[in-house]
């Protein structure tokens, strides 16, 4: 990756891959990788431990942006005594959680990486979270709103049949889901329940996954998600009986109210909101103006799933257009580029194909000035009985097209093209 010997014969670069032990798998000749848990309460535990972490505010800075920043010039440090010069370059690759810090050491540190490769990010978590709990509250509160997980499934396959063949090809992917015109009220009962139908109150919540959450004065709190991410929405679906999530309730209760004790079904969308980014907005990485990482040559590589239940797409696809708008530069820009991924869930899995090779194009791109006008993904085999499959993931707005003739399983026969 280097092009200047180190100190002991090696080619020093930095990259960082959040929480996620595949960064070991990348290493390879001239390259050193660092990474950290600066989650407090440990990511395969937070489900069960909650985040009481947040109590402590100097843990909650570490969480938001000080211990990725402190690992990053540590790491430095270490490779610059052991090589006796600094690295030549330094990358970022994490998704979710990872992806929001890379795109907070843009913003905030961007001196620390010369490129960020930023995957289905919660840059907005404050916003996300909260509009979450709202979304289970208000069913929780009206339990025939509560969708059964069958009637999820009856949900994602309407719309699949909807959708799915609108690219001329019929594959169980909704490609382009922005062109999508799926109405869930196509499933309601004619009358009374049944397993093949919606109730009213049950198409409303359907509909309601595609909708922004707003506040009362109709502000959007956070976008709605597109078609194609049911099956994966189903999990997001509260049970009668059960508290609301602690991935989504513990944000208002524990860095909002900073009570354990606080009851979620107390919550108020506009009040709790307000409350939670009082005490810590700083979680957000929301910023658009990179205008200073990119006069030093960043690179940014965003990248999301089009099926992903946790983040919107539509949100990451917000934060782009107005990072190019503040900071100058659009999808054809050289310096930041957004992909999606038709029929990918959260950071991987769903229908589509979810493997890229991410940090490849972006070495290409910063150290050859080969920006990538597509990458090519792949589904293995194996995987949930899906056959293996290829497709060009292309810059946005661009979307793969079938060319018309060849397998509709190989990437060689689809073109990156306007929708």
């Amino acid at each position: 990756m280097a092009d200047t010997e180190g100190g002991h014969g090696e080619k020093p670069s930095l990259a960082r891959r959040a929480g996620s032990v595949a960064l070991i798998r990348q290493l390879g000749p001239g390259l050193i990788t660092g990474a950290s848990d600066d989650d407090p309460s440990g990511i395969a535990t937070y489900a069960a431990a909650g985040a009481q972490f947040a109590l402590s505010q100097d843990k909650l800075v570490d969480f938001a942006y000080r211990a990725m920043h402190e690992m990053t010039v540590q790491s430095k440090t270490i490779v610059s005594a052991f090589y006796s010069r600094p690295p030549r370059l330094s990358y970022y690759q994490g998704c979710s959680t990872g992806g929001r810090q890379g795109m907070m050491e843009a913003q905030r540190y961007p001196d620390d990486f010369d490129a960020i490769i930023a995957g289905a990010p919660v840059y907005n978590m404050v916003h996300m979270n909260v509009s979450q709990t709202a979304l289970q509250v208000h069913m929780l509160k009206n339990p025939d709103r509560i969708v059964p997980q069958a009637k999820m499934t009856l949900l994602a396959n309407a719309a699949v049949a909807a959708c799915d063949a609108s690219d001329g090809v019929k594959d169980n992917i909704i490609n382009n889901p922005r062109a999508c015109k799926f109405d869930p009220g196509t499933l309601a009962c004619k009358a009374g329940d049944a397993p093949d139908c919606l109730t009213p109150a049950q198409v409303e919540t359907a509909k309601q996954v595609y909708l922004p959450v707003k506040t009362k004065s109709g502000e959007v709190a956070y976008p709605g998600r597109s078609p194609g991410v049911e099956s994966g929405y189903a999990a997001r679906i509260p049970v009668v009986g059960k508290p609301v999530s602690p991935l989504w309730g513990d944000m208002p209760r524990f860095v909002g109210h900073r009570d354990a004790n606080w009851d979620t079904m107390s919550f108020d969308l506009d009040k709790d909101l307000a409350l939670t980014l009082k005490n810590a907005s700083f979680i957000e990485a929301s910023d658009p103006d990179l205008t200073k990482f990119k006069a030093r040559g960043g690179k940014l590589l965003l990248w999301h799933g089009w099926a992903d239940p946790g983040p919107a797409p539509e949100n990451t696809i917000n934060y782009y257009s107005q990072a190019a708008k503040v900071s100058g530069g659009g999808a054809t820009d050289e310096w930041m580029r957004l992909f999606l991924l038709p029929g990918v869930a959260h950071c991987g899995g769903g229908v589509g194909p979810d493997q890229a090779d991410f940090l490849g194009a972006m070495e290409r791109w910063r150290e050859q000035g080969e920006a990538p006008a597509q990458i090519t993904a792949s589904r293995n085999a194996g995987r949930g009985g899906l056959t293996p499959m290829t497709r060009p993931l292309c810059p946005f707005p661009q979307v793969a097209k079938y060319k018309g003739s060849g397998s509709t399983d190989e990437a060689a026969n689809f073109v990156c093209a306007a929708p």
